[in-house]
Formats: C-alpha cells, structure tokens, sequence
C-alpha cells in the first residue's frame, strides 16, 4: 500500500494556509478529528473521576482510552503508561525518582547525540547526589554513535544509561538495543528518549530493551504532551514524592493533579487516526499501527531521497551533515560562507518553514564544531508531499545562487 498523500492532506486544515512545513522534529500540525476530540472532550459533560455519573465515567474513559491508545502505539502495558505535560518534565520528574537510589561513587551515563532533554536532567541529578557521570560520543563526521566509547562508558558501576532513539537534530539512530544490553549486562536502567523516534517507526519499547522510554503526541500529529511507558512492576518500585492523600496505585502515583482530559482524548484520537492510514492491512489497533507505520516510512524515505539528491545538486554551496546510515527524514544542512538563519528567513518569505538552530541538540550541536552559529534542519511530516520537496529545492536553489 502506497499513502495517498492528496486525501491524507485533506484531514489537514493548516495545510490549506499553502505553507510547506519541513518543522516536524519540533511539531507537527493536527488532523482534524484530534481537534474535535478535544472539543469533544471538554464540552461534554466532564467532571473528576468515577463510576457513579456521566460525567465522572466520561473522565475516567478519557484516562483508561489514552494508556491503551499508547500502549497499543509503543507496545507497553496500559498501567505502565504515564501522562505528563511534556516528556522533558517526565525525565526531570524521573531523574528525581531514580536518583534517591543513587549515592557517591555510582555512575550515569548520558550521550552527546542526545536532545538535552535526556541529558541536563540525569547531570544535575547525579551531581546533586554526588554521582558520577560519563558520556557515550559520536563521530561529527559519520554522525554514528561511537562504539568505543559506549564500551568504555559503562561500567559495574552504571546505575542508567540515557539514550536517544534518533536524533532530533541529525536524524542519526544509534544502536539502542546493543547500548541496553551492554547496560542490562552490569546492571544498569535504560531511559530512552524516543520523542523523535516514535514519529517514524513503529515502536517495540521491549524490542529495543528500555526500561523507560518518553515521547510526545504533538510530534505525531497529537497534542502537546508527554509520554512515558515502563513496565508496571519496575514503577510500583519507585516511590516519588506525591500529596499525601493521592493514590498511590501505579501509574497514577506519577501523575501530580487533575489530568487534562481533552487533552487525552485528543492524543488518543491521534493514535487512531494514525491506525487508519493502512486501515485494512491488518485487525487490531496494534497491528494496524505497525502497517501504518511502514507506509508512513516508506513516504518519508522517498521524499528525504529526493531532497538529498536536490541538495546534490547545489554542491558546494550546501553541505549535508545528517550522514548515519539508519536515520529518520530529517536533514541538517549549512551553507559555506552564509548563514542558515538567513536561509531560514528566505525560505520563510516563500512560505515554507524550515528552522535554524541547534534545536536543544546543545551537546550534539556544539560536538559538530559547525562554523555557522546555527544550521537549517529539513524535518519531514507524513503530510509533506513532492510539490512541498520541489518548493523547497527550488527556493534552496535560489538562495544559493551566485
């Protein structure tokens, strides 16, 4: 099955504006059946949870639909599914949760491929704890991850090993399950970060061996929010500090204050609708979500390739850094002897969006050693089409032109 991008398109009121988006490692826009569930949501009858009404079963169906949506969507337990605001506050949150368990002399390791999401919060709570941190590179040439020094990073010592999933800023996907087992190997915790990841795969979180592993529905066309899935037993182990008279049932124990509802229903209805691109390639939400997944890959690859042999044709005057061999539709690029920023604001002028910066990539940006102060990142959305590509090439080419 081939997606039939001209009515994919259709279910995409911001499209209609004529803007092209190449924004989707920082977001991407909403079908129109995410907002209705949301309106949905909060205009029917709603209250705190419960049975005994309407109102309080409405709200409890909006919390059980979202954790198995997500588990359906990661291949997880629904008890193990917890809501944040954002998958930074839930690795914030669970650095402090995990780091009650550290002490001096035990070790963290974190990798500067990483969004520094999964790395500033895992350092402040090593250091608040007196623990040590290490760190697993990457080559700035290859932009793969170096296997040297994931060996020599973990240790008996390692309590967590923090890793992405993709890059948010290269596009690299490191080798996640070999990195879980070397830690699984000494004893040590997986924290995945999979907020980029998760937007192009389809997500096995057992298959990759995370223990943890966070991502975000606003970068798979849902609203903005948090996930994070473990299995339920290794959560009843953690105890974060909570109100006193809060549950203390798993995963609520996790979840500080009223959930927002509309906003769970609308990330479920995300989900479904990302089932529904291959709708009769399979039975049950789950199997759907993989076939979905391999047409929405096999989308994006044919459009990253068309924009990697466009930028070939600019030579010289664009250089390509995104180089792994396994990554996600996303292209980082400079401009020798001119800056990304200025690319950004003329591509922006033509209506096509298309950002500069480094992204929160702070580690991974600063190891590339660019000469630009920031580089253009081409992020493609399942709704990106080959009339967007071409715009793009051709305003690239424009820009670079003597």
């Amino acid at each position: 099955m081939t997606l039939d991008i001209a009515a994919f398109r259709a279910n995409f009121p911001a499209l209609l504006t004529g803007t092209a988006y190449f924004d989707g490692p920082g977001g991407t826009q909403a079908p129109t059946v995410v907002g209705a569930a949301i309106a949905d949501a909060i205009t029917s009858p709603l209250s705190n949870r419960g049975s005994g009404m309407g109102s309080e079963r409405n709200a409890e169906a909006a919390v059980s639909g979202f954790r198995e949506a997500m588990a359906d969507l990661l291949g997880a337990h629904p008890r193990g599914v917890v809501y944040g605001r954002s998958a930074t506050q839930l690795t914030y949150d669970f650095s402090r949760h995990l780091a009650k368990t550290w002490q001096p002399g035990d070790e963290i390791v974190v990798s500067r491929l990483d969004h520094d999401s999964n790395i500033r919060p895992w350092v402040q709570a090593a250091d608040a704890v007196g623990a040590t941190v290490r760190w697993i590179d990457f080559d700035p040439e290859t932009t793969e991850i170096d296997e040297a020094s994931v060996a020599a990073a973990i240790t008996e010592r390692t309590k967590l090993v923090a890793i992405t999933a993709a890059s948010n800023l290269l596009g690299t996907k490191p080798p996640v399950r070999r990195i879980a087992d070397a830690a699984h190997a000494v004893g040590a915790l997986v924290y995945v970060d999979g907020v980029h990841y998760t937007a192009h795969a389809a997500v096995d979180v057992a298959a990759l061996g995370a223990d943890f592993f966070a991502c975000s529905p606003y970068k798979f066309l849902g609203p903005h929010c948090g996930v994070l899935v473990a299995d339920p037993e290794l959560l009843e182990s953690l105890q974060p500090d909570k109100l006193l008279p809060s549950t203390n049932a798993v995963p609520e124990r996790f979840e500080f204050g009223t959930l927002p509802y509309e906003i769970m229903a609308g990330a479920t209805a995300a989900v479904d609708f990302l089932a529904a691109i291959a709708p009769a390639a399979e039975t049950g939400r789950r199997a759907r979500l993989r076939a979905s997944a391999h047409v929405v890959d096999e989308h994006e690859l044919a459009l990253r390739r068309r924009i990697e042999a466009g930028l070939t044709k600019l030579g010289d005057a664009v250089t390509l850094h995104s180089r792994a061999q396994d990554r996600t539709p996303t292209l980082l690029v400079t401009f020798p002897g001119r800056s990304s920023a200025d690319a950004y604001r003329f591509l922006a002028d033509q209506d096509i969006l298309a950002p500069a910066g480094s992204f929160y990539a702070y580690e991974a940006f600063q190891r590339m050693n660019l000469e630009d102060s920031a580089a253009l990142r081409i992020g493609l959305a399942p709704y990106n089409s080959d009339d967007d590509v071409d715009r793009l090439l051709t305003a690239l080419g424009d820009f670079v032109a003597p």
